[in-house]
């Protein structure tokens, strides 16, 4: 015992040059984003457009939450971070449209992807076209293109987590219907089809809470899924259990764990089941 006091302070000693590292390169980085334009404020981030290195870019930003255990905190926002990032890369292997990743600062947890440029998101195109077509008929084969994009993704066993029309993207020319993804800060990987059918719900209820009376357009879009995915009886089957289960609110999490969820207020909380650290949201 007589020796620990000295190990420790050899340790501290240690220590200390890397915390001061770490907060050195977070203020750099602070001074960095104060000088890019504010694009979007989320609950979780903050997103930024800019350049790098010379190329239009944009910087997801997670920023600390002050209601969490700061271990809780860097834990989170590390582990976030580098889903995501991994996500981006693994859509883009399997041949789908995702924004170029080009650097990780994991000391701030700032993601600095490619910007695409002139790009809409296809809320904002199933709302103009409704505005002018006033038939979703014409919304048709852009619900195809959807299907086969998140086909191709289940597929690949990537799981998005926050599926809506804001977190897809059609870049130009616009009437290719060219799908990008976006914001896979809730992205895990899983072969489940309980996993692929919460997916899918999520982006239902986004769907047509977004859009109304598009109940035919997202019809267009589980046909498209079911004939290209490999995968998708299994999936659509839970799909419908899900949406049986749903009015309860029970809510399966992405790892394993059967949770009541709270919708109002919204929050956050550590559990531990077979040593797995999740949220209810």
């Amino acid at each position: 015992m007589a020796e620990a006091g000295p190990a420790m302070s050899e340790l501290n000693e240690g220590l200390a040059p890397a915390a001061e590292a770490l907060v050195a390169a977070r203020e750099r980085s602070r001074r960095f984003l104060s000088g890019l334009e504010l694009v979007k404020q989320g609950a979780e981030a903050r997103v930024f457009r800019g350049r790098f290195q010379g190329r239009a870019a944009v910087v997801k930003y997670r920023f600390p939450k002050g209601y969490r255990h700061p271990a809780l905190e860097a834990r989170l926002g590390r582990r976030r971070t580098v889903q995501e990032a991994r996500a981006l890369l693994r859509c883009r292997r399997a041949g789908i449209c995702a924004p170029v990743v080009f650097f990780v600062d994991h000391a701030s947890n700032c993601l600095f992807m490619e910007e695409i440029e002139g790009s809409v998101t296809v809320r904002d195109y199933i709302k103009s076209t409704m505005e002018t077509e006033k038939s979703p008929q014409s919304l048709f084969a852009l619900a195809e293109t959807i299907g086969q994009v998140l086909a191709r993704m289940h597929d690949e066993d990537l799981i998005h987590g926050d599926l809506t029309t804001s977190n897809m993207l059609l870049k130009p020319p616009l009437e290719q219907l060219n799908i990008v993804l976006i914001d896979f800060g809730l992205s895990f990987v899983s072969a489940l089809p309980e996993d692929k059918g919460v997916d899918l719900y999520v982006l239902e209820k986004a769907f047509l809470s977004t859009h109304p009376n598009t109940e035919t357009v997202f019809e267009a879009f589980l046909k498209s899924y079911s004939a290209a995915s490999k995968k998708a009886r299994p999936v659509l089957k839970k799909l419908a259990e899900i949406k049986k289960l749903r009015p309860n609110g029970i809510k399966r999490l992405a790892q394993g764990c059967i949770m009541l969820q709270v919708v109002q207020p919204a929050f956050e909380c550590c559990f531990i089941q077979c040593g797995v650290t999740g949220s209810i949201r």
